[in-house]
C-alpha cells in the first residue's frame, strides 16, 4: 500500500500541473485573440443589403428619397485605427418619388450627368472596432460631391462578426455651404442641409 503522505504529494503535484496547464491554455487563447484582433480586416459592402436614404425638410412637408450604392470596400488596420478604401454612391440613382422634382434635382442641383458619383473616402476610426461584437465609433474622411471634397466626421454604430459586418451612419450634408444650389422657390422653402442615413452591410475577410 502507498503511504498517505505519498498520495498527498502526488495529488498536490497533479493539482499544480493542472493549474499550470489551464493557465497556459488561457494564455495561448489570449495571444491568439490578440493576433486575430491585430490583423487587417477587409470590409466589403453588399449593394443588395446596403441602403442610403436622404431626408430634406421644408415648411409644409418632408421630402424623403433614396440613392443606390455603386460599390464599396474598406480596409481596417486595428493596430493604428487606420481606415482606407471608398464607398461609392451612384448619384444618378437618386429619387424622391416625384419625377419632376427628381429631374430638377439631377439637372440643376447634383448635375449628376457631369458628376455621376458621390464618394466617401475614410482615413481613420476614432474608437475601437472589435473582431466580434458592437461598438460606437466615429469615422473621419473626405466626402466628395458635385466635384468638390469636404472633410467629414461621421458617428457610426458597428456590429462585427467573423465573416459579416453591419454599420449604421447618420450625418448631415450642408449642401448649400458646399456650393450646391438651393432648390427653394417663392412657394417652397427647404432646409439648406440634407440628412443622410446609411445602413451598410457586407462580408469580412482578414
Amino acid at each position: 500500500m502507498r503511504a498517505p503522505a505519498q498520495e498527498s504529494s502526488r495529488a498536490s503535484v497533479r493539482a499544480v500541473f493542472t493549474r499550470r496547464l489551464v493557465l497556459a491554455v488561457v494564455a495561448l487563447l489570449a495571444v491568439g485573440n490578440a493576433v486575430e484582433s491585430a490583423k487587417d480586416s477587409v470590409l466589403r459592402l453588399d449593394p443588395q443589403h446596403t441602403t442610403i436614404n436622404f431626408t430634406l425638410g421644408d415648411v409644409l412637408h418632408t421630402i424623403r428619397g433614396t440613392f443606390k450604392l455603386k460599390r464599396g470596400e474598406l480596409r481596417l488596420a486595428p493596430a493604428s485605427n487606420k481606415l482606407s478604401g471608398e464607398i461609392v454612391v451612384d448619384a444618378r440613382s437618386g429619387e424622391s418619388g416625384t419625377g419632376m422634382r427628381d429631374r430638377k434635382m439631377h439637372r440643376e442641383l447634383l448635375e449628376s450627368d457631369r458628376y455621376p458619383e458621390i464618394v466617401f473616402r475614410p482615413d481613420r476610426v476614432d474608437g475601437n472596432v472589435p473582431v466580434q461584437g458592437k461598438a460606437s465609433v466615429r469615422v473621419h474622411g473626405i466626402f466628395s460631391i458635385h466635384g468638390s471634397d469636404h472633410e467629414l466626421l461621421v458617428p457610426a454604430e458597428v456590429d462585427m462578426s467573423p465573416d459579416h459586418w453591419t454599420a449604421a451612419l447618420h450625418f448631415s450634408v450642408p449642401y448649400v455651404n458646399w456650393g450646391i444650389k438651393n432648390p427653394s422657390t417663392l412657394f417652397l422653402r427647404v432646409s439648406e442641409s440634407v440628412d443622410i442615413d446609411l445602413i451598410a452591410a457586407g462580408s469580412v475577410s482578414r
